[in-house]
């Protein structure tokens, strides 16, 4: 396995380096962090993860019937995208499948983000060039693939292009989350060395007439230089945002830590920490909003977590 892969390998799924990375505070150290976050504390997954192999970039389908992960537990033992479904929001998912070809390749292929109508967005370090003539544009990219829902098979996925022509750079795309808004169909997403490299920042591309997306640019108030802040998700009304930080002042590692706006045209407001109720020495990343905002997944040490929404 390169280097390149292997690092990609416990940085996605084992987390080994996300955990390692952070320069935060830790335990008591971390007592000014807010613990107030308005959710409850965050249970493992135990019906999804796998009791040795590393799971995360956890994301449930819009309709909350299905759970999008990756995880190296595969023969390969690459990053290999992975599939839980349940009959209903309320009941708990059940044996996890591996997607086909071609979703899945000889490449890592990860952060999974299920979209309506069967369509998936992903990172995947595969390079080439697609189906759709597209030259690999870095390390790792941001496809989109369709399900055929008659056949069940996947479409040969795509690359969605490189900056300026695409939201693509020459580095490392993690954790894409698409949101329609009154002020326009947007990418977030994070971009630069691999995690750990305290270079990764989040960006936003718009979704031009052309059904291209734009050169992203980056969302410099939910950005620290000199950190890792990357793998956002959006809120389906685009008002909130969730996204994994190494900035100094959390709980060890990598934390999840969230902002508002009052419109989806509006600048974030000033990041908060999620707090002890999600956030622990051992390092989060990956955080995914339900569709209905009532569920946050995450991962942490190799293992898939869900925590509710605290009401009253």
């Amino acid at each position: 396995m390169s280097t390149v892969r292997r690092r990609l390998v416990t940085s996605v799924a084992g987390l080994a380096m996300v955990t390692s990375a952070g320069v935060g505070l830790s335990g008591a150290a971390a007592a000014g962090a807010d613990t107030t976050s308005g959710w409850e504390v965050g249970a493992p997954l135990a019906a999804v993860n796998d009791p040795v192999a590393a799971d995360g970039c956890p994301m449930e389908s819009p309709k909350g019937k299905s759970l999008f992960f990756a995880s190296v537990r595969g023969p390969g033992g690459d990053n290999d995208i992975w599939m839980a479904t349940r009959p209903s929001r309320e009941a708990d998912f059940g044996e996890p499948v591996i997607l086909p070809a071609p979703v899945n390749s000889d490449a890592a292929d990860f952060c999974p983000t299920p979209l309506r109508g069967g369509s998936l967005l992903f990172v995947s370090t595969r390079g080439g060039t697609d189906a759709y003539g597209t030259v690999s544009c870095g390390l790792g990219d941001i496809y989109v693939t369709h399900r055929n829902w008659r056949t069940g098979t996947w479409a040969e996925p795509r690359n969605l292009g490189c900056a300026p022509n695409g939201p693509n750079g020459a580095g490392m795309e993690y954790g894409p989350s698409l949101v329609h808004t009154r002020a326009g169909t947007l990418l977030y997403f994070s971009s630069g060395d691999a995690v750990g490299a305290g270079t990764q920042d989040i960006y936003v591309s718009r979704l031009g007439y052309d059904q291209r997306f734009h050169a992203p640019t980056a969302v410099a108030e939910l950005n620290v230089a000199g950190y890792d802040d990357f793998m956002p998700n959006v809120s389906r009304d685009g008002r909130e945002i969730v996204f994994a930080s190494s900035r100094p002042g959390g709980f060890g590692g990598s934390d999840i830590y969230t902002s508002t706006r009052r419109c989806a045209g509006a600048k974030w407001r000033d990041p908060v920490n999620l707090g002890s109720s999600v956030n622990t020495e051992a390092g989060e990343s990956r955080p995914s909003l339900s569709g209905d905002g009532e569920r946050l997944y995450f991962g942490r040490s190799g293992d898939i977590f869900v925590s509710q929404r605290a009401h009253g």
